[in-house]
């Protein structure tokens, strides 16, 4: 039986990668890998991480282009930098607040 843990960062979080030079704001987290089998076997056995933990999908941007990335919580450090996140698709999801940090939008009661 799997032991499922804790995810260790919410959506709205800046992440960095702990390896590569990029950054970004989680958008959703899967509490177990939910990719396909191509990507992860893609990854170099060397680096694969485990697939019961956390798995970030993030708005990330490095110095040349902005994308979607899905990263293992054992490859993510918290970002303290205080810089924005410029990826074109984080206003149309989630809600920057006045202090620079994200957000889900919340639901409209009717």
């Amino acid at each position: 039986m799997r032991k499922l843990r804790t995810a260790k960062f919410q959506i709205g979080d800046v992440v960095k990668h702990r390896h590569f030079p990029f950054r970004g704001v989680i958008f959703d987290v899967d509490p177990v890998f939910s990719n396909t089998e191509e990507w992860y076997e893609a990854i170099p056995e060397a680096m694969r991480p485990s697939k019961d933990q956390p798995f970030y999908h993030l708005y990330a941007e490095n110095a040349e282009s902005e994308y979607v990335a899905y990263v293992s919580e054992q490859n993510l450090e918290a970002d303290e930098s205080g810089m924005p996140i410029r990826h074109p698709e984080v206003e149309s999801t989630l809600i920057v607040r006045d202090d620079g940090s994200y957000s889900l939008p919340r639901a409209s009661l009717n």
